[in-house]
């Protein structure tokens, strides 16, 4: 039989006795797998409403010790000689891990830039995880490289509006980060001192590079100087002026020191949300200081980026689209679950600090043919189809449900924020600029600053421990302050008052 004549259908019709003792245990086009499958699908939807969704407070209260007790009582074995029946094993994961999880849709879970996922993108998770798609080569993923690549187009014309512009997903705002200021480092290497990094790695003058950004920047910054080799010191943090906005004179400054200690600036960031204040810096000056001084200009927009969706307050973000990349998250103002993030470049040329040739993976006559191979794109290799998820909740809700959804969670910080202003026995530090409040207890009597801190961390700790509320504690100028970080559309002012009765009574009681 020529190899025209062979019968395709023979290797997958003869399955052997030993093949199906496995078949259940996978997606397949056979009864005994898709069976399979939806019991266990059914088991952990039941698991997720019964003991998750319909939780009346955002945490159980257990402490580490006593959930981590509960766990070894339950499953006395990480890996047992024989499995369980998945519809028991996920009810037992549902009433020990599923009901002491962090419940991030309750109104009260407020610590975090933490948001609760749309069920339209749950749904979509399903697709993700079932088809399994690895966006790094074309015969990995075939539509899902489509997909994502029309997302990237929406979304560089959304930021930048430039035809040459392009962008990948990521993990988050950590890799977008990391990713932009290894292109601003590389590019700046080859233009200004005709150097190879990815060839010949850093050169001597490397010690001279210098990264700017507000003392508010994420903490990813001063990561990605050290894991890209230069260290801490690399990163020169700005003081902030009075709305925790970087501080154009200071910058001005740091800028002639570093020229008078010919030093090398290659990267300026700006931080489009900071975490605590959700503060924006003044993007368009920075952008122009950016031109002027030849340094690469990275916008962190991971959590403000989601107002381009608003028409009320996109102005925000003017002189974004000047930006050489930029960080957006969608596992926050975008509401998908984690992990979605995506980084936008506003030159694709600049991705070729990134390319090299696998030929398993992507072949030149692959790029000379057409065929989409994203790894180039990507400092990952193996990649889910996240694109997917943002792709059905833009579908299932459209912009002006976005839009409606932002708006209203910034009215709301808005009006937390004359809460607090008017009552003496809160401090407010921010009239917030996106939907984060920053504040403290601080009755007007004369308290020690000390009481202060520790009134301040006993409520956050308390209301946890309570299982009533989820704030998070920072520190401002040294001093413990409480934050509301209001993502969640479905809390209501209602909520915001019940949670600061909560906090008298809490301090009340620890009076007496």
């Amino acid at each position: 039989m020529g190899l025209s004549q062979v019968d395709l259908r023979y290797p997958f019709t003869q399955v052997t006795e030993h093949q199906h003792r496995f078949d259940r245990y996978f997606l397949h086009n056979q009864t005994e797998g898709i069976d399979y499958y939806q019991l266990a699908m059914r088991s952990a939807e039941a698991a997720l409403v019964e003991q998750y969704a319909t939780n009346e407070n955002p945490y159980s209260g257990l402490v580490p010790a006593t959930f981590e007790h509960l766990f070894d009582e339950t499953f006395n074995e990480m890996l047992p000689e024989e499995g369980a029946s998945i519809e028991n094993l996920l009810k037992k994961v549902g009433e020990t891990i599923v009901a002491h999880s962090i419940q991030v849709a309750n109104p009260r879970c407020l610590a975090h830039l933490h948001c609760p996922p749309l069920s339209s993108a749950l749904a979509a998770e399903v697709l993700i995880s079932g088809g399994n798609q690895s966006m790094d080569s074309w015969d990995q993923s075939a539509s899902a490289s489509i997909v994502e690549e029309k997302m990237v187009r929406w979304l560089s014309d959304l930021f930048f509006k430039e035809d040459r512009a392009d962008g990948v997903f990521t993990s988050g705002g950590t890799q977008s980060n990391l990713m932009g200021l290894l292109l601003a480092r590389d590019h700046f290497l080859q233009k200004e001192l005709n150097w190879n990094a990815q060839r010949n790695g850093l050169p001597i003058d490397a010690s001279k590079l210098r990264i700017f950004c507000s003392e508010a920047a994420h903490f990813t910054v001063r990561q990605s100087a050290f894991l890209l080799g230069l260290g801490e010191q690399a990163v020169i943090p700005i003081e902030t002026d009075e709305h925790q906005r970087i501080s154009i004179d200071s910058l001005k400054h740091h800028l002639k020191v570093a020229s008078d200690e010919e030093l090398l600036p290659f990267a300026l960031v700006a931080t489009a949300g900071t975490t605590d204040f959700g503060s924006i810096d003044p993007l368009n000056e920075l952008a122009r200081i950016a031109d002027e001084h030849h340094m690469w200009f990275h916008v962190d927009a991971a959590y403000g980026g989601a107002l381009m969706l608003s028409e009320n307050h996109k102005q925000k973000l003017a002189g974004i689209n000047h930006a050489d990349s930029i960080t957006v998250d969608f596992h926050k103002l975008f509401y998908q679950p984690i992990s979605c993030g995506a980084f936008l470049l506003k030159d694709r040329a600049n991705f070729d600090f990134l390319k090299l040739h696998a030929d398993y993976l992507n072949p030149e006559d692959d790029e000379e043919t057409g065929i989409p191979n994203l790894v180039t794109k990507s400092i990952q290799t193996t990649r889910r189809f996240d694109a997917l998820k943002l792709f059905v909740s833009f579908q299932a809700l459209g912009r002006k449900i976005f839009a409606e959804m932002i708006d209203y969670t910034i009215d709301l910080a808005k009006e937390t924020a004359s809460i607090l202003d008017d009552d003496p026995q809160f401090e407010l530090v921010n009239q917030p600029e996106i939907n984060a409040v920053v504040f403290r207890y601080n009755p007007k009597e004369e308290r020690s600053k000390e009481w202060l801190n520790q009134i301040n961390a006993f409520i956050r700790d308390h209301l946890l421990e309570e299982g009533h509320s989820m704030l998070a504690r920072t520190r401002v100028n040294k001093s413990v302050y409480l934050k509301l970080t209001l993502l969640n559309p479905r809390t209501t002012i209602e909520d915001i008052h019940a949670i600061f009765n909560q906090i008298k009574q809490l301090v009340q009681v620890e009076a007496k």
